[in-house]
């Protein structure tokens, strides 16, 4: 009788739905962890199938992409120049070069530091390792090229108003002047952010832009260093002669190292070990 009693209610409690309605609650129904892993270890596996040649371009034109964030940062620096509000202004300039690289599908060295090391955790090996050394080397290059060059054209070559460059090297001011602790540091939080975003990407499909200006805006106002980004302002500072070669490849190794620890050390750890019960065979 009782067992009739709760079949009974389990009916009562089951919503009749079409084919078409079943469809839409699927559509929009929230990813779990599993299936969020599931996408970014798909999304590493085919950055490490691509050619050499392609991740290479790709980088460089992200180095070039992620450079527009100071470029608009300085556009707004000069523009707000006599407003108390010009910090909280300026800096969203600093968002604009992150959603063309992550909306475009540029190679980001920071995006790298999760999803390449997703399919490693799963199955470590020798093979993948170097894989992935491949792959973080010419990014990583890549996107120094792609900086410097940005850099080069705006203050060598005057592809920018002097008024904005100033601005630009303004805004750049502030890294130039971390010690290689501080810029280390800072970066364990940028790395973070940037490996949080790659994990949250297929989440929110229809609102990626405004989570990517949130969180990168993060980034601006809290002083965090982000390597790529970062590097474009170093690279301003030291064509104008205000640092040296080795205070900016010091800086630059240290943001470095941070962002990896952030992105890899943390949040990659983090995202594995959430699953990694889940997903063993």
């Amino acid at each position: 009788m009782t067992e009739k009693k709760s079949e009974s209610d389990k009916k009562q409690q089951e919503v009749a739905l079409s084919h078409t309605e079943e469809q839409d609650v699927r559509k929009n129904q929230s990813l779990n962890s599993v299936s969020l892993y599931a996408i970014v270890h798909s999304e590493g596996l085919e950055e490490l199938q691509r050619p050499m040649m392609s991740l290479w371009w790709s980088g460089v034109a992200a180095g070039i992409g992620i450079s527009l964030s100071i470029l608009a940062e300085g556009i707004l620096h000069h523009l707000f120049s006599n407003s108390p509000y010009q910090f909280a202004f300026e800096n969203l300039g600093y968002t604009v070069g992150f959603v063309l690289v992550i909306v475009g599908r540029l190679q980001l060295f920071t995006e790298n530091t999760l999803t390449v090391i997703l399919p490693l955790l799963s199955k470590p090996s020798i093979n993948m390792t170097l894989c992935i050394a491949r792959l973080w080397l010419i990014v990583f290059l890549a996107n120094m090229l792609g900086t410097f060059l940005a850099a080069f054209f705006s203050f060598n070559l005057q592809a920018v108003p002097p008024d904005v460059v100033r601005g630009m090297t303004a805004i750049s001011q502030h890294y130039g002047k971390l010690s290689a602790a501080e810029a280390f540091t800072y970066g364990i939080t940028s790395g973070f952010i940037i490996a949080a975003i790659v994990w949250m990407k297929p989440s929110v499909k229809h609102s990626q832009v405004l989570m990517i200006v949130i969180f990168t805006y993060l980034i601006a106002i809290g002083h965090f260093t982000h390597v790529i980004a970062g590097s474009t302002e170093l690279f301003l500072l030291l064509l104008q002669g205000q640092i040296s070669v080795g205070e900016t490849l010091s800086l630059i190794g240290a943001t470095l190292m941070g962002n990896i620890v952030g992105g890899t050390g943390l949040f990659a750890l983090l995202a594995y070990g959430q699953v990694a019960r889940e997903i063993e065979p």
